[in-house]
């Protein structure tokens, strides 16, 4: 592979191997010999291949983003002026059976020089900072989740059946049931009373035979240690989300404009920002930015033949959010993503439709923010109107095809006599 050449494109470029412990280094361009060194990883050896990169005038570096390693590499040569790229690992793989960190190196470096390689969306140091806290946020709100699960898995060893009876066993009802048990004590039947509601399909004799069970000090024991976790943890996510509002309090405009789109709620305007954040110059068009996310379709055709349109590798964070938003929207009734979900759940299944509701709010967050503007709601009939269009051109085209002249007019309504 060595041999291959490429027409030169960036004047003097470096490419790294980036590993935990080693960085290994190949400079290449104009008016210099290639050469390759190794560095170690701590910060005067990072300080060390700064200042060797500054000496030789190298205006581009190029490293593979390896897990976490590449971060502190970045963070070094950042504030240097030189423009670092990190680049997706699956464009730089090498010929299999020639591998080495040199030779990596060395071919980095190549791709460089000729142009071949794609920058990844890096995003400032604030936005990266906030995806760090709503990162951390998610997964102590996943922990809390797991932590509930927990209790219920000894309440089903006690042969407590309170699944069984409540369709959320995480609402109120459920909950000051699980707090009484928790506690050691038997649930009356004066306590249900004083929780239930209509909209609870079990009657107050079974939610009771429920909660009757084998509780013993053991389980009492495992639910308060688990409701003890779960205490701290939501003071650590309220203490998270202060931080986190805090950081967007200069942008509560364009956060307000996001929320009127359905779907979108305080927590997930929050971490979409995070994600993508608020500049969509980086993105040149709603494409891109839904490609770079992973919620649209992939293209795999060969011979004519187009296989499967899975979407693509993108964003797992920023796709997730928009996923979660796209159930709820999909809940949301008469607005264009409630139609627009049922129109393909009942052709492509719910799974299909939810990424496709998904890829609409995206569309619709990427113009609020490129363009300052407010969220237009097109309404739960829109996709019928436009259907409706489309079959009368469709009708009328094949009429005149028949020799007949087409004019069309609404046909006025009916009304009943004695209305």
């Amino acid at each position: 592979m060595e041999t291959v050449s490429f027409e030169q494109v960036v004047s003097r470029g470096c490419g790294l191997d980036v590993h935990k412990k080693t960085v290994v280094a190949t400079i290449d361009g104009e008016g210099l010999e290639r050469v390759t060194r190794e560095f170690g990883t701590f910060t005067s050896s990072l300080t060390e291949l700064k200042d060797w990169l500054v000496e030789n005038r190298i205006t581009h570096v190029a490293m593979e983003s390896t897990g976490v390693y590449w971060k502190p590499v970045y963070n070094i040569l950042e504030p240097t002026g030189i423009t670092v790229w990190i680049v997706n690992a699956r464009h730089v793989k090498n010929v299999p059976g020639h591998k080495t960190d040199k030779k990596d190196s060395r071919w980095i470096c190549k791709l460089l020089l000729a142009g071949l390689l794609k920058p990844s969306y890096i995003p400032a140091r604030e936005q990266r900072e906030l995806r760090d806290l709503t990162r951390y946020r998610k997964k102590l709100i996943q922990d809390v989740a797991s932590n509930k699960n927990r209790i219920i898995r000894v309440l089903e060893d006690c042969n407590v059946k309170l699944s069984s009876v409540l369709s959320d066993t995480s609402g109120i009802t459920a909950t000051k049931l699980i707090d009484k048990l928790c506690d050691g004590e038997q649930v009356t039947p004066e306590d249900i009373d004083k929780v239930y509601h209509k909209k609870i399909q079990a009657t107050k004799e079974e939610i009771w035979e429920a909660c009757n069970g084998n509780i013993t000090g053991h389980h009492v024991y495992m639910m308060n240690t688990f409701r003890s976790s779960n205490r701290h943890l939501e003071s650590l996510i309220d203490g998270l989300n202060q931080k986190i509002r805090q950081m967007l309090s200069p942008y509560e405009n364009v956060l307000e404009l996001l929320r009127e789109i359905p779907g979108l709620g305080h927590k997930t305007v929050e971490d979409l920002i995070a994600e993508i954040g608020l500049d969509m110059n980086a993105f040149p068009s709603e494409k891109h930015l839904a490609s770079w996310v992973g919620v649209s379709p992939g293209n795999n055709e060969s011979a004519g033949k187009k296989k499967s349109g899975r979407t693509t590798h993108g964003n797992k964070q920023a796709k997730t959010t928009l996923v979660e938003a796209a159930w709820s929207a999909s809940r949301t009734k008469d607005t264009f993503y409630h139609a627009r979900y049922h129109r393909l759940a009942a052709r492509r299944g719910k799974k299909r439709a939810v990424v496709a509701v998904a890829h609409s709010i995206l569309k619709s967050v990427y113009h609020v923010l490129k363009y300052n503007v407010p969220y237009h709601e097109l309404g739960a009939e829109y996709l019928n109107s436009r259907v409706q269009k489309k079959r009368e051109k469709y009708l009328k085209t094949e009429l005149e095809k028949m020799g007949y002249a087409v004019r069309l007019e609404p046909v006025k309504p009916v009304i009943p006599a004695g209305a």
